[in-house]
């Protein structure tokens, strides 16, 4: 049986409140800047408060949840946001997944140069959203930019971000993609350097070939890097906002949903299309974002831990 050691610093006495005593700062800092904001969301929901100081504000209970879902043209719009949320978080996280996946198990070969390719994947990542834009903005350029002359090579011609707002939509898929590919090649690299050699060694000495070590070997042993992706990845692209701002902006056909708490909430202005300052009604969509994005969580949680267990027990 073990013995605890009463010379222990935090023991008894006084002294054993002192590990809280050391945690309550973080905890409180915790309180405020993440429980606390969450919390006055949830609250706001409920209100129709507009952000803009002198404006009374009042309780209006459900009747934001009941205008964002089923009153009107608007909850039509709301709903076919929430779709093309939906599709955006399917296409990034298969598509961001699969790539990251297999530039890893292409730059964890011992070959020549694999350094420099890490490098030149990853960077994408350290660059703030709105330089990632604004690149990517002036690549997309539909009169002299980079990827209409290279189109132009082949008579194709695009708008690209100003097309149609499916062709607009797919393009910020691209972006979004190319942005965030580096990190998740990263996690996969790090899964597949905590996997011995030996196995290799041995599969190999029992005749075992490539595809074969891959999924008898690195995909079962990569689990803990494949749940810790597929989480990120879902998660990330169900919030993802910023670069549909810098694209394209407030456009009809191509909102996310997490635009539209950000354009309701802060009035966003694109042409003819100008949005009020309705804070409580961009909480009442928030919530209902967040709802979105812990289901799927929970859902996917749940599915990477059966895998987990299949796999590592």
């Amino acid at each position: 049986m073990a013995v605890i050691d009463r010379r222990y610093l935090f023991s008894r006495g006084w002294r054993s409140a002192a590990p809280i005593a050391f945690l309550l700062p973080g905890f409180l800092l915790y309180l405020l800047i993440a429980v606390g904001p969450s919390l006055a969301t949830a609250v706001y929901s409920f209100t129709d408060a507009t952000g803009i100081r002198g404006i009374p504000i009042s309780w209006i209970g459900f009747d934001n949840y009941d205008e964002f879902l089923f009153r009107g043209a608007a909850s039509r719009d709301n709903i076919a946001a929430l779709t093309r949320t939906l599709y955006f978080c399917f296409f990034v996280t298969t598509i961001q997944f699969g790539l990251g996946l297999l530039l890893a198990v292409v730059l964890n070969q011992k070959l020549k140069g694999t350094k420099f390719f890490r490098t030149l994947f990853f960077m994408p990542v350290i660059l703030g959203v709105a330089i990632q834009g604004l690149m990517w903005k002036l690549f997309l350029l539909p009169r002299g930019g980079p990827i209409a002359e290279f189109f132009s090579l082949f008579g194709w011609t695009s708008e690209f971000l100003g097309g149609q707002p499916r062709q607009a939509f797919a393009w910020v898929i691209v972006v979004q993609i190319w942005a965030n590919a580096g990190i998740t090649m990263v996690i996969f690299l790090a899964g597949m350097q905590t996997i011995p050699d030996r196995l290799y060694e041995s599969a190999r000495i029992d005749g075992a070939g490539g595809w074969q070590l891959f999924r008898n070997i690195t995909w079962p042993l990569l689990t803990p890097a494949i749940n810790t992706n597929l989480l990120l990845n879902v998660i990330g692209s169900l919030q993802a906002w910023q670069l549909f701002l810098v694209l394209i902006g407030y456009r009809p056909g191509t909102q996310v949903l997490g635009y539209l708490v950000f354009a309701e909430g802060f009035g966003q202005t694109s042409g003819s299309v100008v949005t009020a300052f309705r804070q409580g009604y961009a909480a009442a969509a928030s919530i209902g974002l967040f709802i979105l994005v812990l289901l799927i969580a929970l859902a996917t949680n749940g599915f990477v831990s059966r895998r987990e267990k299949k796999y590592l027990g």
